[in-house]
């Protein structure tokens, strides 16, 4: 009996001994793993805000270089939103670049691009995000804001039908072309802002059909140079103004009247967009303050005797900034 004992408290023995050896052997090679694991998820995280950093700057230089109004517009937004104010005018970016209308090549591209953006939006509510600057922080700002899906396609959808070729039809449709899209973004941006109110959203149709209306005049220039004309036919019609008279840059009467008439439908929607500014919150100020923009150019067109190939309307307001802060800081528009 005694010499079992014995055995077992050897047996227990050996096997402490052995343990503790390999507790030797073994610690320096767990503690090297766990250290390993820790650098490598800090080197995980590192990357991560570097891939984070670089998406915002990707979104913040483009903006800065294809929407310059945008971007000072975007600097006066409160901090919690601006990053992904700054994200839906880089997506409205990417689709006014792929919506350009030169070729036959372009409009091809430009269609797969549509596409692209289409399938990246439902990846998006998906929280799948393509590994593309824009999207990835587009999907940011759909998770801490809850953008509606629906404003983010038809901006798609308005912009892939306005790759035809072809003038509009009248007014009516230009309007409804800058609805479907300066409208909708502005309705993203409210969004932004975590405004819900009806006047908003009233207010917010009228400036994009605005914006939509002073971007078509402001590209008048642009097209004719390239022997394209896009402005309501039914208004040249009305003046006898015929396309070649703009491509030619004619600076008649009939030609000016056309701008005069289109020019004074977008400051009729400014108007009735400060209609509502009685009942509008003072927090959905920022998005409006594109209001600013679009007045100066109305402004200056009028300066110009609606010339529309006036040198001075391609001069950039230098004043613009201090005059959105002022804006901002009133929280008018």
């Amino acid at each position: 009996m005694a010499s079992r004992v014995g055995a077992r408290h050897g047996i227990l023995a050996t096997k402490t001994s052995l343990f503790h050896t390999l507790q030797r052997t073994l610690s320096p090679h767990i503690i090297g793993i766990q250290r390993s694991a820790e650098i490598q998820g800090l080197r995980s995280s590192s990357n991560s805000n570097a891939d984070s950093q670089h998406n915002e700057k990707y979104c913040i230089d483009l903006v800065r270089k294809r929407d310059y109004d945008g971007f000072v517009c975007s600097l006066v937004f409160p901090e919690e939103s601006r990053r992904s104010s700054l994200a839906l005018r880089a997506f409205n970016v990417e689709l006014a670049q792929a919506g350009v209308k030169d070729s036959v090549s372009q409009k091809t591209i430009g269609l797969m691009r549509m596409q692209f953006w289409k399938t990246a939006i439902e990846e998006i509510y998906r929280d799948d995000a393509p590994l593309q600057p824009v999207s990835t922080e587009l999907w940011k700002a759909v998770r801490q804001h809850y953008l509606t899906k629906r404003w983010l396609l038809r901006i798609i959808t308005e912009r892939e039908k306005d790759m035809e070729d072809r003038a509009y039809r009248n007014l009516q449709e230009l309007e409804a072309y800058s609805e479907n899209t300066q409208s909708s973004l502005l309705y993203l941006l409210l969004e932004c802002l975590g405004v819900k109110n009806v006047h908003a959203d009233h207010a917010a149709s009228h400036i994009g059909k605005a914006q939509g209306i002073v971007t078509c005049l402001r590209a008048v220039p642009y097209h004719s140079s390239r022997r394209k004309v896009y402005l309501p036919m039914d208004i040249c019609m009305l003046h006898g103004a015929s396309q070649e008279d703009f491509i030619r840059g004619s600076r008649e009467q009939n030609v000016r009247d056309v701008i005069y008439d289109i020019a004074s439908q977008a400051h009729v929607h400014l108007e009735h967009a400060r209609s509502f500014s009685k009942n509008v919150p003072a927090s959905a100020a920022p998005a409006f303050l594109q209001t600013v923009v679009l007045e100066d150019y109305l402004q200056k067109v009028r300066r110009a005797d609606f010339d529309v190939f006036h040198p001075s309307l391609r001069n950039r307001n230098p004043l613009l900034a201090v005059q959105l802060y002022l804006r901002s800081w009133k929280k008018t528009y």
